[in-house]
């Protein structure tokens, strides 16, 4: 519907123009300029990398076999992941305790249905007419229909394609069997515990079904519009969970993955000539947090780039907020841009696919200088993500004394396991039918 109005009102523009200026290309000029700046202030940008677009190199040298590029490197994707199997026992359970995001807000409006497959479970996703959020298994208990494709909100209810059973959203029991005078008593769904905040739609997942034993905080100035969405990135990483909130406690990566200058590629990044004139600065601390916020951990960056290298032309202090498992609450500091918010969530698609999202959040009026910074942090995660997508993981790592947040890390991260978490080889199996 903007599009459209958008569109209408461009057109109108246009007839304006033409009436003020004869010549054309003046007038499609004139639009051009207008409408990027338009794009720059106001259009969120949408930067997206599949699980092929970073981190593999394909298996070929030759740029004129562009038919077979795609192939190799899905060949050369499959020939990492193979021997990185080896030793899966090692790994921690797949799935960890907490909230996660299955869905921003934004892609699901009053009436619609979504399924989604993540943490090895599947889920219907359902608006209702009053804008409420609603979250229950995929499959209808009656004959196994997906009630994620093609399923419809009948009230607070959603109903199944199949045979139209409908189940109430607020506790997932059954409401109506439209050819039955049978009473449906019994028969229901999972409902799952679900939160709308911070423009995500949140599920609590624990492998003992205990309750949420906290809630994920409100930013105020994201939910109250104080600060404008100006866009994110989205990012599949073939690695364990664990492994990307561990990065913050791995201090010593920080120098030498991103000191390098943003526009310098990955290989060879020491001996690029813009490197040496300019270089981005790191000083981090990891801790945790006390009771009764236990399950909080908290990275506080300080980040310069510097010129020649003596000459620090730009600082911003980050704090990083790891909440739980999955979700990250970094906020930014600094004289240029003021005040930035910018929130992480981490979505176990399959036990070692990861789905990561950044949203970013300031004040309007710098959207141009947001844009840059999207960018320059997208650069710099996939950064970290060839090392991801590349690594085995390693229960005892031989650590050195400077390696000490990464031991405090993983004791932290620790809690969000408990007796029945599935085990990677169990969680793999289940996709195995």
């Amino acid at each position: 519907m903007y599009f459209h109005i958008f569109i209408s009102n461009c057109n109108h523009l246009a007839d304006i123009l033409l009436l003020l200026f004869s010549d054309l290309r003046v007038t499609v000029l004139i639009i051009s300029a207008i409408l990027g700046v338009y794009w720059i202030f106001y259009v969120p940008c949408n930067w997206t990398k599949s699980l092929q677009s970073v981190g593999y190199m394909p298996a070929v040298n030759s740029i004129n076999f562009w038919k077979r590029i795609n192939s190799c490197k899905q060949h050369s994707i499959n020939g990492f992941r193979r021997p990185r199997l080896i030793g899966i026992t090692e790994l921690p359970p797949p799935y960890p305790n907490g909230w996660y995001c299955i869905l921003e807000s934004s892609s699901l409006i009053a009436k619609n249905v979504t399924y989604v497959s993540c943490l090895g479970e599947h889920f219907v996703v359902f608006r209702t007419f009053d804008g409420q959020v609603n979250v229950l298994d995929a499959y209808c208990p009656h004959l196994g229909a997906n009630m994620g494709l093609n399923g419809q909100v009948k009230g607070d209810n959603i109903e199944c394609p199949f045979h139209q059973w409908s189940f109430r959203g607020s506790d997932g029991t059954c409401a109506n069997i439209p050819y039955s005078h049978t009473e449906p008593k019994g028969i229901k769904v999972r409902k799952w515990i679900c939160r709308e905040i911070n423009d995500g739609i949140f599920i609590w997942y624990h492998s003992e079904n205990e309750k949420n034993h906290w809630e994920l905080p409100f930013i105020s100035a994201v939910d109250n519009k104080e600060l404008v969405f100006h866009g994110r990135n989205e990012f599949y990483i073939n690695c364990h969970i664990q492994e990307i909130p561990e990065n913050g406690a791995d201090l010593a990566h920080f120098p030498s993955i991103h000191k390098a200058f943003l526009l310098t590629g990955l290989e060879k990044r020491g001996e690029h000539l813009i490197s040496r004139i300019v270089q981005h600065h790191w000083e981090a601390i990891w801790s945790t947090s006390v009771s009764p916020k236990t399950h909080v951990a908290t990275l506080d960056l300080k980040h310069s780039i510097h010129l020649f290298p003596k000459f620090n032309i730009l600082e911003v202090n980050v704090q990083a907020k790891q909440i739980g498992p999955s979700f990250v609450h970094l906020h930014l500091k600094s004289s240029l841009f003021g005040q930035i918010e910018i929130l992480q969530t981490i979505t176990p698609v399959e036990p070692l696919i990861q789905k990561v999202v950044h949203r970013f959040y300031a004040q309007k009026f710098f959207g141009p200088l947001i844009k840059l910074m999207i960018f320059a942090e997208s650069v710099m995660f996939e950064r970290d993500i060839v090392m991801w997508n590349n690594k085995t993981y390693r229960s005892k790592p031989q650590l050195v004394k400077e390696d000490a947040a990464i031991k405090n890390f993983r004791n932290w991260f620790s809690q969000f396991y408990t007796e029945n978490s599935k085990s990677f080889l169990e969680s793999r199996s289940a996709l195995d039918w």
